[in-house]
């Protein structure tokens, strides 16, 4: 990995007793672990339990050869094992790279060759096998330094190419102690964790939060609404957190009915299609409260509200900065964050020089409104992402991906808007013989690209609208597909 990017206020954030005062993740965790149950499915693990795989794990990794500051990769779904994984790379201070489980090969492999891990696991039974008769490992060596790189985590950047973004040991402690306080979160709460933990919403609530809290967290491996009620129900979950196609899922299943989230009293959202009228909904078909929260890979949950703010404020704006994150609007109303939590930077030195201004503020691509006592509201992108479903999607990638295929000669793909995904992708084509979707899913597929990147609409055109400049012209695109109709050119 080559990175040199350390926040400009640094210095300021390490001062004693501050919030840089945290020690490395696994032991902040491993002091909560009696406590906490981690669920998968029927798999229980109680957490002198956790504590005992962890210790075996990090001991079959060593075995293996990985030591301090190595990169161990990994793709696998919500199980107990890649939870694991995670406190066993800390507990060696090694660095965890979580790949998302639904990337195709050719996504993989480019995401592998940006960290070069020293050791990459796809099978959950090769992960139990690392732990078998290892000598374990019970603590964190005193080498393993706060500031020691803890996680890359992927994601789409706007150009198609993945960025590999670097957290430390001492943002992500620091962001998982706050966020408990910030929820109001604490041992009788439990968690329920459908998305990715490849993601930093999952990393972050699904193994951070539960371990800092010392709560259950109970990991679904593949979202299913009829299937999270019955969690909901028998795990007596608390707080859930993620997209609103969670949500919509949940209160448009079948079998839903209020008696069955009693237990819920904390839901957050973020995303495209959190909108007012959501939150209203979702309040009160859930029975709890509802509010909207906003973060990045790069900056997670940097603006949220807390119990003590009014609910008029939680449904109205995307919150405001929690602990000693800071916001601020710099051209074209782009929202610029930075603070203790923020990342160290891409893997790669050239992607984080374009998104990090002088004294440390992060370019978010975001427009935003921030009104007089600091509460922001998303107003729309500034950089072409789709988001669907929680996913970022780059439309550059997709548009290529498109124009590979031999009978497409141009393509555009547009996000729409959606009550259950937030967005919809919708693809344009001018083509030379015949093309439709069974065919674009088919060569998707071949490409080695994941499915939730592949369009759900394709729209043939003879020609593509352009603006004055001869770009294509996104928002009459949008308008036709928002209003279903074919064409209108």
């Amino acid at each position: 990995m080559r990175t040199s990017f350390v926040p400009a206020r640094a210095k300021e954030y390490r001062r004693a007793g501050g919030p840089w005062d945290v020690p490395p993740l696994d032991a902040v965790l491993a002091r909560s672990t009696p406590a906490a149950v981690l669920v998968e499915g029927k798999v229980r693990l109680s957490g002198r339990e956790l504590e005992q795989r962890v210790a075996e794990l990090a001991g079959g990794l060593r075995a293996a050869g990985v030591k301090r500051r190595d990169v161990v990769a990994w793709q696998l779904p919500n199980v107990i094992e890649a939870a694991m994984l995670y406190r066993a790379c800390w507990r060696l201070g090694a660095v965890a790279a979580p790949v998302h489980h639904q990337a195709g090969s050719t996504e993989v492999d480019g995401m592998l060759s940006a960290v070069d891990p020293a050791l990459f696991l796809a099978d959950r039974n090769d992960v139990r096998r690392l732990g078998e008769d290892a000598e374990v490992v019970k603590a964190v060596p005193a080498a393993v330094q706060p500031s020691d790189f803890a996680v890359v985590l992927f994601t789409s950047g706007s150009t198609g190419q993945p960025k590999a973004v670097l957290h430390t040991h001492r943002g992500l402690a620091y962001k998982a102690r706050l966020m408990a306080r910030a929820h109001g979160l604490h041992r009788g709460d439990v968690v329920l964790m459908p998305a990715p933990l490849a993601h930093i919403s999952g990393l972050l609530n699904g193994v951070l939060l539960p371990g800092a809290a010392g709560m259950r967290s109970v990991l679904m491996p593949k979202w299913d609404p009829s299937a999270a009620l019955d969690l909901i129900e028998t795990e007596r979950v608390s707080f859930m957190i993620g997209p609103p196609t969670f949500f919509v899922g949940l209160m448009g299943a079948s079998d839903f009915a209020p008696a069955r989230v009693e237990s819920l009293r904390l839901v957050s959202s973020g995303g495209a299609g959190v909108s007012p009228g959501f939150v209203t909904e979702a309040s009160t078909l859930l029975g709890c409260r509802v509010k909207r929260t906003y973060g990045s890979t790069e900056a997670p949950t940097i603006t949220t509200s807390t119990p003590t703010d009014t609910k008029e404020r939680a449904r109205q704006t995307d919150g405001r900065p929690v602990g000693e994150a800071e916001v601020r609007l710099g051209t074209d109303d782009e929202l610029l964050v930075r603070g203790p939590e923020l990342f160290a930077g891409y893997a790669d030195v050239e992607q984080t020089k374009h998104v990090v201004e002088r004294g440390g503020w992060f370019r978010t691509g975001d427009k935003a409104t921030i009104d007089r006592d600091g509460w922001v509201t998303i107003v729309g992108r500034i950089k072409d992402i789709v988001i669907r479903g929680g996913e970022n999607i780059s439309v550059a990638e997709v548009e290529a991906v498109l124009e590979s295929h031999p009978a497409v000669r141009q393509a555009v793909a547009v996000g729409v808007p959606d009550a259950r995904l937030g967005e919809r992708l919708v693809a344009f084509v001018v083509t030379s013989k015949a093309f439709d979707l069974a065919a674009c899913r088919d060569w998707f597929a071949d490409q080695g690209v994941a499915r939730y990147k592949t369009p759900e609409r394709i729209v043939v055109l003879d020609s593509l609208p352009t603006l004055a400049a001869g770009k294509p012209d996104r928002t009459a695109l949008k308008e036709i597909a928002a209003s279903g109709r074919k064409s209108s050119l």
